[in-house]
């Protein structure tokens, strides 16, 4: 039996082209077993399907130009899933291959950070023990080779694709640098790379910050790491914590999951429904290993950029009462994709299999989580307007149960200096202001309570 995947699709993924999957239950060709459709109905589709196979027939055969057969059969079945809605999609090999990688959260690379600059690839920065930093490249390396082959003329993604590949290979690069004459040749070795999509920091030294950027496969283990490393040897010395989820378009069903237990010990997170009432599915936090800040105060930042997962693990201790939401209200992706494997070399389906509900059965489809504390950030005037925008905009979305909300604010000072919401989060815990209204203040959790850039 083919396997299917429950998958949580960033929303504002874009151009990256990172999807995101889980394991799931449902298997997709049992429904072939299941009652078949009426005589007429069945008798129409056929006929429709011939329809399609006629009109198939006279493109190949009379076209101006002789077409791709392969395109012509992607395209169809491309723009049946895209008449749906925005979610589902057909992936060919290539970008199903694409997508386990970025899943993963590790792939045969480098390790460096880079982008795009006068089309030549730009090294942001390398990644701590990895080939890249070892063989001593530098931030703002210009990199205008890739094995003999000159860079410009390629597009990031292509770059990025040459300088991975199976571990243990080599790649020869040749790298400009400011203030040196001529340009270093080096060889590199390809090692496997892990992504790391969790950073952390003190704030002062009474506020653990822990910021997750999306939710691959590594996150949950990576998250748990994180807090021991905050937490040191005195874990009673931090007054609290912030998670922050702004920007984060998503991820694994699973790692949303893990991440919301981690400041648990019980109660509901999500529960999933689809058209059939025999596929709901419920998620429960459990309490091993349960609330891993000890029922510390906890604050979420959320804006308009946090879609998907992040909306889940938002939604679901801000339901619970075990965390202050702050900033701005999310996205509103409140549905969630299947990832069915078509057989070798045929790619996967991407399609839109059910909606979540919060654990107070609440839908955040085209509406958002919106927080207990609402922070405007002071927005430059060309990032002003650009960074508005939601599930409720996207054509084609499925419809709200209830009025749909526009998008809000999804710019985040890069600079902590600047960061309103950040500052907001550090005044509730540091007791400095009582914004939050009474229903939701930041008081510990009762542990009893019922219910309670790319990288190469």
């Amino acid at each position: 039996m083919r396997k299917s995947y429950f998958v949580l699709i960033g929303a504002l993924m874009g151009a990256a082209g990172v999807f995101l999957v889980a394991p799931g239950r449902i298997h997709m060709e049992a429904r072939a077993n299941d009652a078949p459709a009426s005589a007429p109905a069945a008798t129409d589709t056929y006929r429709q399907l011939a329809l399609f196979g006629l009109i198939f027939d006279q493109v190949r055969t009379h076209y101006v130009d002789k077409p791709d057969t392969q395109k012509l059969i992607e395209g169809a079945v491309s723009g049946m899933l895209d008449g749906l809605d925005p979610h589902s999609s057909y992936m060919n090999a290539k970008s199903f291959g694409d997508m386990q990688v970025e899943t993963s959260g590790e792939f045969g690379g480098l390790g460096m950070e880079v982008t795009m600059q006068d089309g030549l690839v730009k090294v942001v920065s390398p990644i701590d023990d990895t080939p890249a930093a070892r063989a001593g490249i530098l931030a703002n390396d210009v990199i205008v080779e890739l094995d003999g082959t000159p860079v410009k003329g390629l597009t990031l993604q292509q770059a990025v694709e040459k300088m991975r590949g199976p571990v243990n290979t080599p790649v020869r690069l040749k790298i400009t640098r400011k203030g040196l004459d001529k340009p270093l040749d080096v060889t590199l070795t390809r090692e496997t790379i892990h992504v790391r999509s969790v950073t952390s920091r003190l704030e002062g030294d009474d506020v653990g910050y822990i910021r997750i950027s999306q939710f691959n496969a590594q996150v949950g283990d990576e998250l748990r790491k994180a807090i021991a490393k905050l937490q040191g040897d005195k874990p009673d010395k931090l007054k609290g914590y912030i998670l922050d989820l702004r920007n984060n378009p998503g991820g694994l069903l699973d790692q949303a999951v893990s991440v919301s237990n981690a400041f648990l010990n019980r109660g509901e997170i999500v529960s999933l429904r689809g058209r059939d009432p025999d596929d709901a599915q419920r998620f429960d936090a459990k309490p091993n290993p349960g609330d891993l800040i000890k029922s510390k105060p906890l604050i979420i930042l959320i804006n308009g950029g946090s879609a998907s997962a992040s909306e889940i693990v938002a939604g679901a201790l801000q339901d619970q009462k075990r965390a202050t939401i702050v900033g701005t209200r999310t996205f509103g992706k409140g549905s969630v994709q299947t990832i069915i494997p078509l057989g070798s070399g045929n790619g996967a389906l991407r399609l839109t299999t059910a909606r979540y509900y919060t654990p107070s059965g609440r839908s955040i489809q085209a509406r958002g989580i919106s927080p207990d504390v609402e922070v405007l950030q002071d927005v430059p005037a060309d990032v002003q307007g650009r960074d508005m925008t939601s599930e409720a905009k996207l054509r084609g979305h499925l419809k709200a149960t209830g009025d749909e909300q526009t998008g809000s604010q999804a710019y985040v000072p890069p600079d902590p200096k600047d960061d309103k919401a950040l500052h907001t989060a550090l005044d509730l815990l540091r007791g400095i202001k009582t914004a939050a209204p009474a229903d939701k203040a930041i008081t510990p959790a009762n542990p009893a309570a019922p219910g309670a850039t790319k990288h190469d």
